[in-house]
């Protein structure tokens, strides 16, 4: 099922670690992890053998060392192709940190019977948290704003609705564990990358569609073939990455959209299907315009233009660099793929240590197509910067730029 990558520029830094006291990657494996594990204990009246296998969990993951999955597990075999022989017996801050949080919500979800056979079989242990989100004041404040912006031009639309979908991966109920004032806090006053001409010529480039008045602005008509949007988070950011589809397919921009969301939960608000479905209801039970948006993209679901698309290795411990044949030739095939969020970037570059200024179609070679990143900072890697970008940021704030989460980027290439 995994085959050998197709040849190309590999990256040459160092994989991160979780291994050093005091660093980011070493913070979420102590704190952000045992927390998580607190916050679903809570989440559920589970019983006493979840409760005893969620805390040798905590156990294993702040002081022990990683332990094989069941001989009967029903994807020992995929992990055991995703490096998991190569880890046991080590120490969870010893291997990639990519690997190691992976796994963590692997072994989460076998600790609360999701995978059964039982009666905790198929039960999100993060669902309480994702529907109060979509349940919020802040979402209502959110769908609100949609009939002020009814009334705009379409390149207007378009670009709020483009930086609606960035901003809103500030939406992670994770990293909000691990940070409680990352909500309160306001957003950057600039990206500190911006690809989006590039981004919106893409949309614009496919045979017979429309111009954009020769500008990069997301104005002009036609369709552009197929767009693929690799999903991040549920609730507040996964309904302005549904709006942002809307309004595409609606204009012509595209003629099909392929959601890719994960097949099971994964990083505490990473989207299922399950969530796309809850989302689209929370649209078309809401008042004024934002209902006609969830009635556009229910409708769009049932006649094909909008597909939901749950990969295996959407929960690969790997970088995209590392995906199987058969979706590589799905996102060879797409006009454009977007891939939203702080984890799918980091799976998208490598979680390695680049240098800042490294070039962001260098490290993105390796991708099969023309590829965009929308990504709130909420971890050390980041590519494709500017020297002098990177040096206003790093005097103003030393290294905490990087994983505030109040500073975000677009970057695409051809």
């Amino acid at each position: 099922m995994f085959d050998t990558p197709p040849s190309g520029p590999v990256p040459s830094a160092p994989v991160i670690l979780a291994d050093e006291p005091g660093s980011f990657p070493h913070s979420v494996l102590a704190e952000r992890h045992p927390a998580i594990i607190r916050q679903v204990r809570e989440a559920f009246p589970y019983g006493p053998e979840q409760h005893d296998a969620l805390d040798a969990l905590l156990a294993s993951c702040v002081k022990g060392v990683i332990e094989p999955l069941p001989a009967d597990a029903h994807d020992r075999d995929l992990w055991s192709l995703w490096g998991m022989d190569d880890h046991v017996g080590r120490s969870w801050f010893d291997v990639p940190w990519l690997w190691s949080e992976s796994h963590f919500y692997r072994r989460l979800l076998d600790a609360v019977g999701y995978f059964g056979p039982g009666p905790w079989q198929g039960v999100d242990p993060f669902r309480p948290f994702k529907l109060a989100e979509l349940d919020s004041r802040e979402t209502d404040q959110e769908l609100a704003a949609l009939d002020d912006l009814a009334g705009r031009p379409a390149g207007e639309q378009a670009a709020a609705l483009l930086h609606g979908s960035l901003w809103g991966n500030r939406a992670d109920l994770g990293f909000r564990l691990s940070d409680a004032a990352a909500e309160a806090q306001a957003a950057a006053p600039s990206l500190v990358a911006d690809d989006s001409d590039t981004l919106w010529t893409l949309l614009a480039s496919a045979g017979g569609v429309g111009g954009t008045g020769g500008t990069g602005s997301p104005g002009g008509s036609g369709g552009a073939g197929t767009l693929c949007l690799i999903a991040d988070n549920a609730g507040r950011e996964l309904i302005p990455d549904l709006l942002l589809v809307a309004h595409l397919l609606a204009h012509g921009r595209i003629q099909r959209a392929v959601l890719h969301v994960k097949p099971y939960p994964y990083y505490v608000s990473d989207a299922t299907t399950a969530d796309v479905v809850d989302a689209l209801r929370r649209l078309t039970r809401a008042p004024g315009e934002a209902a006609a948006y969830g009635r556009r993209l229910w409708s769009a679901m049932t006649d094909g233009r909008l597909t939901v698309r749950a990969h295996p290795f959407s929960c690969a411990p790997l970088p995209y660099a590392d995906m199987p044949d058969d979706l590589r030739a799905e996102l060879a095939s797409a006009h454009l793929t977007i891939l939203k969020g702080d984890l799918n970037y980091r799976r998208l570059v490598g979680d390695r240590r680049h240098p800042a200024t490294t070039p962001f179609a260098d490290v993105t070679a390796r991708f099969p197509g023309p590829v965009a990143a929308l990504r709130t900072l909420k971890s050390d890697v980041i590519t494709g910067l500017d020297p002098d970008t990177e040096a206003a940021l790093v005097a103003a704030e030393g290294q905490r730029w990087r994983t505030s989460g109040t500073h975000a980027l677009i970057q695409a290439r051809h």
